[in-house]
């Protein structure tokens, strides 16, 4: 494997990648003419509850084969993954899930700390009888699955870490993810359509494009279940403002844990990720001992929606081995 495709230390090396990986431009704006139901239109997915120790727990599951889950960011569902889930249930049995305090999955008493959502992933592992699992989450997600992978290196087969990974923040990223922050509280705080949808415009490059009514309004109606627009604030401030804390990021967030990580490793990133650039994903990256990172164009924190065919293609060819 080429030095350039395990880590990438410049825009330019980023984007020779990208193409090499067959990226393009071409798709951006492509999701204007596209609904959650096109995209599964004829196919077998059905939206599933289970009992994980007393949480109900939403999962949108398709496919046969060895066991994906797909875990989503801070204040998202399984619907992040609607563009992907039909392509990948062709090799795989597919779990896209909403985490705990997420979604239509319950919403207990809890504090949300990290170690609430690795918790829940690992029950919901043991609840669905996986012996072994492959592990993709987006943000908030990625970290997840990456210290669920740390303290179970023998259940994870193969690990993706999409724009989000365990490394701190620079001056820049901080001030990213507080306003990251802030537009979460106007939404808890005043739910409206227009404010759901000045907190999902920080997750697209081109939201314009790529960010639809249907989108906005899926999320407005999850926020708008009573009490849930509360949990949502809750989990940003533990969360996100828990990242820009230093002493939180350093028992959470500290890159050296990365070098716990077993199992081979995909970094996909984005030339615009909030928070977090490409470059210093790229460094956080080598303290994986197993790993390829690649970066996509034209998208920001959603790959998986902004680029789907892009992801889609990459994604499953690392998957698949």
């Amino acid at each position: 494997m080429s030095k350039p495709d395990r880590i990438i230390g410049s825009l330019q090396a980023k984007c020779e990648s990208v193409s090499r990986c067959g990226f393009n431009k071409s798709s951006v704006g492509e999701t204007t003419s596209v609904s959650i139901w096109t995209e599964l239109l004829g196919a077998e997915v059905a939206q599933r509850y289970y009992d994980v120790k007393g949480v109900r727990t939403r999962v949108l599951e398709a496919g046969q084969g060895p066991p994906l889950i797909l875990v989503h960011g801070t204040g998202g569902y399984a619907e992040a993954y609607t563009r992907n889930i039909v392509e990948h249930a062709k090799h795989f049995h597919v779990y896209a899930i909403d985490m705990v305090g997420h979604g239509f999955t319950d919403a207990p008493d809890l504090p949300y700390t990290m170690d609430d959502f690795v918790a829940h992933l690992g029950d919901f592992i043991d609840t669905i009888g996986a012996d072994k699992v492959m592990l993709s989450g987006e943000s908030l997600g990625a970290m997840v699955s990456a210290w669920y992978a740390i303290r179970n290196p023998q259940r994870v087969a193969r690990l993706v870490l999409n724009t989000g990974m365990l490394i701190s923040r620079d001056e820049k990223g901080k001030a990213q993810l507080q306003d990251v922050v802030d537009r979460s509280k106007r939404a808890a705080g005043n739910l409206t359509m227009e404010t759901v949808r000045t907190r999902m415009e920080w997750l697209m490059a081109n939201p314009e494009k790529t960010l639809t009514d249907e989108m906005v309004e899926v999320r407005y109606r999850i926020y708008a279940q009573p009490g849930r627009a509360a949990v949502m604030g809750k989990i940003a401030g533990s969360i996100i403002g828990g990242i820009l804390n230093d002493e939180w990021a350093k028992r959470y967030s500290d890159a050296a844990h990365m070098r716990g990580i077993k199992c081979p490793t995909l970094v996909l990133w984005t030339t615009h990720n909030p928070g977090l650039t490409a470059e210093r994903a790229a460094i956080g990256a080598r303290e994986i001992p197993d790993h390829r990172m690649v970066v996509l164009d034209d998208c920001a924190h959603w790959p998986q929606s902004e680029q789907a065919e892009q992801f889609n293609r990459i994604h499953i060819d690392f998957l698949r081995g």
